[in-house]
């Protein structure tokens, strides 16, 4: 996987690396990659099928709603799945995703089963984007910017839905999270889009110390004074 910049992703990038929205902070990242493999990628990557393969030995059970048949049953699937764990790899160099399972992937449908979850949970960083940036929607800017990336026509979409103990993305704080894939079979490319909210109470520590002011007082009632 090699890193690729592109300017368009680089101004939204800008923005989203720190909205302050007073009690919540939202950040978030987008990220192309090209799925040509780096050395190192080659070893994990070989590793990560075995592992794939594996598992399909091991569940003959499977829940028919999960996706773990569509990303797991055939070879050009379970490349797209290799393909989002390494993703996931370079993103955070620091973790590790060998662990990782098919069922932790879900396929959106379309363009618009994203939409849906960006209108919702990016309404108040979307006003400060058209406040800062002349009334043109961060929504249509995104979607221009990936589409020159990675032809949105031609993709597809998927999320990534850990549990909540195992999230390396998870910092102090954190009110919610969300990881999608725009994967481009033809193009071999795919962009990786992380966006999150964060409480800036609990990220200065109010909220604790507030506990701790409250149990001192607790202590000093039950004192004889």
């Amino acid at each position: 996987m090699k890193y690729l910049e592109y300017t368009p992703l680089d101004r939204i990038n800008d923005f989203l690396s720190h909205v302050n929205l007073g009690e919540r902070t939202i950040k978030g990242c987008l990220e192309a990659y090209s799925c040509k493999h780096t050395g190192i990628d080659k070893k994990l990557s070989l590793s990560l099928q075995q592992e794939i393969l594996d598992y399909l030995g091991k569940s003959s059970d499977t829940d028919s709603s999960s996706p773990v048949e569509s990303l797991c049953t055939n070879g050009s699937s379970r490349k797209t799945l290799v393909y989002l764990i390494l993703t996931l790899c370079h993103m955070y160099p620091d973790y590790d995703f060998s662990a990782v399972k098919a069922h932790q992937f879900f396929t959106e449908e379309s363009w618009d089963s994203f939409k849906q979850i960006f209108d919702a949970y990016m309404f108040e960083a979307s006003k400060e984007w058209i406040e800062a940036n002349e009334g043109s929607p961060l929504l249509d800017t995104l979607y221009k910017a990936l589409d020159e990336v990675v032809k949105l026509a031609e993709c597809e979409i998927y999320s990534y839905n850990p549990d909540s103990d195992a999230d390396p993305f998870l910092e102090k704080g954190a009110i919610w999270s969300f990881t999608f894939f725009f994967y481009n079979r033809k193009l071999k490319r795919v962009v990786s889009f992380r966006f999150s909210c964060m409480s800036n109470l609990v990220a200065d520590g109010f909220l604790m110390d507030g506990l701790c002011y409250e149990d001192d007082g607790e202590i000093f009632d039950e004192m004889d004074i």
